[in-house]
């Protein structure tokens, strides 16, 4: 409402009722509501309704009431005399922040999905104060540092590490101002580095995303950071980024080096402030050799929180980036002349900002008082990495620039191979039409087919979902692998197990065993914990009693293999069933949840062709029909989970928790 549109009010607040009136000489009041029927009180931005300062109230009777005024100590003193009155005993310690939003919201716990309880909840900046039923004090929730926010009807789930909260819309008008204010929160809210999406090591998470990709597929792109990529994608992803980072998830075939690369330095150069914040002369002018380290340690020491940890995780990549400068051409020299300018955001006419930069990465060591046996550890694992990944380079075709692979049908013989050239856009499904087209191959209505991924020699495979681009997966084929077209034989109990399911939700007792080295020397024994698989995430709790798990993974984030993957990159978990039956359960669990979580993520109709079993994405809720008529599937992601059935004569059948770098 515009100024002209409020009346002019006479307000009493007195033993738990709100009243106004036409004016201070009126003895009957116009309206009113007593507090215990508030169950949000907002306060607004200046100007927001045309006055300096206005609050919003919500009653449980959808109704809001807005007023103004142009006195800032006024309308702070309704504030707190109003949020005072509603506010129960037990939540009184959300009233000493400077709030902009407070009230009463339903929230489920993750142990319990079934029933609600009562919670009260205070919004000041991007933290989120929670005081919950039968909880001690106060609790809060960094948003910019949740690890998943989404929004599943009228359920708004925050997942953090360690933890993960359900907040139920009970009123649709006050629920859906907390949805946006809390989505505002959690998104970037400036545009220095600490308003950034931060992990939970306080580093922007577009800076984290980005140095573990090119780690993870460019350290030996020759002429990193030099090398100019695609202005338009470049653009498109520093956008996306800056709208959601923790929405964005680099992968390889979707994003080239050389454009993730110049959306680092671009997100540097462009920072508010700099990633050296208002000290950066002082950085310019360490002239003294003889002193020269100390002066970098105090004025790292002197950095803001988030600058800190930002600084040391940049010239640690750029550490490991020049130590195998072999591969890529990028030495100390190199990467100091391209990112002086960047992260000192001059115009390069002088060498000083690059000066700064080759100190701080010839003596990260010191400056930065590593540990010298990590640092030999993590250059240890990118060697492995580089190693593995030459050693699983296919066999390339023609001029073309295709890959040529060989694809069995059903098993690995000579006379079941087929050599396909598989081009970038390729798709599982369509590799699998084209090895059915070939050996015109009929198939009967209930037959479902799809390609997999086998690994001999690990005892694993995995279907892929029929979206899936096929060309990154040859990639990453090792001696003993290759694909695999065949008939998935436990779809139909598995399709069938998920159409008497009402709530896509499963827990149980399993046996659980850790690989934590990724080099695979050390493994762990397996233990009986207890687990909760839900659409966001897979967490661990020590036994069912237990209201803070262990460990938690989100699921659209998990890569499942069948068969004991032996030497996988750890750290790899190991989940072990009972029987076959409960494997299955858990597994055909796990993959119509991702597929529910890639069919939000995508608007591209799914194939429809018998041979595949109609593949579309199995939906979580749906008729016994709907559910026989889908097929499910998974997206390939940096996690992988194993699960392990185990048998009466103790031989394993797994599904393998893999985690990238």
């Amino acid at each position: 409402p515009e100024p002209t549109e409020f009346s002019r009010r006479w307000c009493v607040l007195n033993d738990g009722q709100f009243n106004y009136y036409e004016s201070d000489k009126n003895a009957t009041p116009n309206g009113g509501l007593k507090m215990r029927e508030i169950v949000c009180l907002v306060v607004n931005p200046p100007e927001t309704h045309g006055y300096d300062h206005s609050f919003e109230i919500y009653s449980d009777a959808e109704r809001l009431y807005l007023f103004g005024t142009d006195n800032p100590e006024t309308m702070r003193e309704w504030v707190k005399s109003i949020a005072k009155s509603f506010i129960p005993a037990y939540a009184e310690e959300l009233l000493q922040q400077d709030f902009e939003r407070i009230g009463r919201l339903r929230y489920k716990d993750p142990l319990n999905l079934e029933s609600s309880r009562v919670g009260w909840f205070c919004l000041a900046a991007s933290t989120l104060h929670v005081c919950l039923e039968d909880s001690h004090g106060q609790d809060s929730i960094d948003l910019q540092k949740l690890l998943e926010l989404s929004r599943d009807s009228e359920v708004l789930v925050l997942v953090e590490r360690g933890r993960t909260l359900y907040i139920e819309g009970e009123r649709k008008l006050d629920f859906h101002g907390w949805v946006a204010a809390i989505q505002r929160a959690a998104g970037s809210s400036g545009d220095t580095l600490s308003q950034q999406q931060l992990t939970e090591g306080d580093i922007p998470v577009i800076v984290e995303r980005c140095i573990h990709y090119i780690t993870q597929y460019g350290l030996t792109s020759e002429g990193i950071y030099r090398k100019s990529g695609v202005n338009s994608k470049i653009a498109a992803l520093l956008e996306a980024f800056r709208r959601d980072a923790r929405s964005v998830w680099l992968k390889e075939g979707e994003q080239q080096v050389d454009d993730v690369t110049n959306v680092l330095k671009r997100f540097f150069r462009d920072i508010e402030e700099g990633l050296f914040s208002q000290e950066a002369p002082s950085w310019l002018t360490v002239t003294d050799e003889s002193k020269r380290i100390s002066q970098y340690q105090h004025l790292f020491n002197s950095l803001p929180r988030v600058n800190k940890a930002t600084l040391r995780t940049l010239v640690n990549h750029l550490y490991c980036v020049q130590r195998f400068a072999e591969l890529n051409q990028m030495n100390l020299h190199n990467l100091a002349i391209v990112f002086g300018p960047t992260l000192f955001q001059t115009d390069g006419k002088d060498y000083n900002a690059g000066r700064v930069v080759e100190d701080l990465i010839q003596h990260y060591v010191i400056i930065f008082h590593v540990n010298q046996h990590q640092l030999k550890r993590q250059l240890d694992e990118i060697t492995y990495i580089i190693k593995l990944r030459d050693n699983l380079n296919p066999k390339t075709g023609p001029a073309s620039g295709d890959f040529i692979c060989t694809v069995y049908l059903e098993e690995k013989k000579e006379t079941a191979e087929q050599h396909v050239k598989i081009p970038a856009t390729m798709t599982a499904a369509e590799l699998t039409f084209e090895i059915l087209d070939r050996r015109k191959m009929s198939v009967k209505e209930k037959d479902y087919w799809c390609c997999f991924e086998i690994s001999e020699k690990e005892e694993t495979e995995r279907p892929l979902h029929y979206q899936e681009r096929v060309l990154p997966i040859v990639h990453s084929l090792g001696v003993d692998s290759h694909l695999l077209v065949k008939k998935h034989y436990n779809m139909e109990a598995m399709l069938v197990y998920l159409a008497s399911k009402v709530d896509m939700t499963k827990h149980g007792m399993l046996k659980f065993k850790e690989e934590r080295s990724l080099l695979g020397l050390t493994t762990g024994s397996f233990n009986d914990r207890y687990f909760m698989l839900n659409h966001t995430s897979l967490r661990l709790y020590k036994d069912v009693r237990s209201n803070r798990p262990e460990k938690e993974w989100p699921v659209k984030c998990l890569k499942v293999y069948q068969g004991i993957k032996k030497k996988l990159r750890p750290p790899t978990w190991y989940l072990c069933c009972d029987t076959q039956t409960e494997m299955r359960e858990w597994f055909a669990t796990f993959l119509s949840i991702q597929v529910r979580s890639n069919s939000r993520a995508t608007s591209r109709s799914a194939p429809l062709d018998t041979r595949m079993g109609n593949v579309s994405l199995i939906p979580l809720r749906g008729n016994e029909n709907e559910m026989r008529n889908s097929v499910a599937a998974f997206i390939a992601d940096p996690l992988a989970v194993s699960l392990i059935s185990q048998s009466q004569n103790d031989m394993f059948i797994a599904l393998t928790i893999i985690q990238s770098f």
